[in-house]
């Protein structure tokens, strides 16, 4: 078998490197602060975080790919391309979904991680599959090591990113992910080898390198728009500047005064936030416990969290909802906590790992 002699163009090398980093940053920075967005709000964040990020594995991919150098015309199946596209866009999906819908813990993160892993070999190996009028050829300790890269780096990419939300994780974390999406790219194709094959064997219709790098050019496009757009929400504080106030003008915001609705049979009670020890969420529901009693309420739990908050209540876990006044007795466990509080029946509320240190915080910790 005569391998063909294969060499890189250094400027889209370092370009790949620019969209694998940018493509991070602009998803990374879509999911921050999610848990206190509404259900759709949240959904729609991570169906663009999922574009950004899958998109730019796509991206980064091909314009490596356009860097590549063969002595023989080589051109692209665009069914597979595409479809390798939209599978990264949908693993990578997958992987948010389980960090932003279910229980954050070390087992999640892992798995997300290893989620989005599956997603850069799958839309590497789908994409090079495409390949027309050369065969690309592997090894077994090829592929075991950039399986083994690609699970290593993406899983540490998503634990610095979600070990704690802040801007200097997002950047740490937008760092590994480029590197991870980088990285696996060349170590997959430093254990490749490529032949040239006398036939087509298409899919869907040819596509030429020219052609390819439009359609790079235009997922770049939409990926540096994104970078722009999320770089101007990163960057600017979220409460504007003070500081052509007078202290004569500024006063503290005081909460409104409100109670709370809650519905016994047929009846519409009114119920004073002070006197909550913490609410429940029950589907589109919660559950209001006082000291002495609970009551259903129509607020689902993202409505009650907005209305609670200048009251001081703070969300433990998704599900509940705490007015750290009430809390008795802070239990920790192993990597989250229980609040327990002074009602005999009042059962103890979790504290999930994502909300500890907003926890311990409140009560003085």
């Amino acid at each position: 078998m005569d391998f063909v002699d294969v060499s890189h163009h250094p400027g889209l090398v370092v370009a790949s490197f620019v969209v694998a980093l940018v493509a991070g940053f602009t998803g990374l920075t879509l999911t921050k602060d999610l848990s206190s967005k509404s259900y759709g709000q949240r959904k729609f964040a991570i169906a663009l975080a999922s574009v950004a990020l899958g998109g730019g594995i796509w991206s980064m991919h091909f314009v490596a790919m356009l860097g590549i150098q063969m002595p023989i015309l080589f051109y692209y199946d665009s069914a597979l391309t595409l479809a390798s596209a939209l599978l990264a866009i949908l693993i990578v999906g997958a992987a948010l979904i389980l960090l932003h819908f279910a229980e954050r813990t070390r087992v999640t993160v892992t798995l997300a991680g290893a989620i989005v892993a599956v997603g850069v070999l799958s839309m590497h190996y789908l994409g090079m599959a495409g390949l027309q009028l050369c065969r690309a050829v592997y090894t077994p300790l090829g592929i075991f090591v950039a399986a083994l890269s690609a699970f290593v780096l993406c899983t540490a990419a998503f634990w610095i990113a979600y070990g704690q939300r802040s801007n200097r994780t997002i950047l740490l974390g937008t760092l590994c992910f480029g590197v991870a999406v980088f990285a696996v790219h060349f170590v997959a194709i430093s254990g490749t080898r490529f032949v040239a094959v006398p036939v087509f064997n298409e899919l869907g219709p040819i596509m030429s390198n020219e052609v390819l790098a439009l359609g790079v050019i235009l997922s770049s496009f939409v990926i540096f728009g994104g970078f722009l757009w999320m770089g101007v929400t990163f960057l600017v504080p979220q409460s504007a500047p003070r500081a052509a106030m007078t202290p004569q003008t500024v006063t503290a915001p005081q909460p409104q005064a409100m109670r709370i609705p809650c519905e016994k049979d047929g009846n519409t009670l009114f119920i004073d936030p002070a006197d909550v020890a913490f609410l429940r969420a029950e589907g589109h529901y919660t559950q209001i416990y006082t000291s002495n009693a609970h009551h259903f309420c129509a607020w689902p739990i993202t409505e009650a969290t907005k209305r609670l908050d200048p009251h001081g209540f703070i969300k433990v876990h998704r599900s509940y909802l705490i007015n750290p006044v009430h809390v008795q007795q802070f239990e920790r466990l192993k990597d989250n906590g229980l609040c327990r509080f002074a009602g005999d029946d009042l059962p103890p509320v979790p504290v999930s790992r994502s909300n500890l240190k907003a926890v311990r915080d409140a009560l003085g910790l």
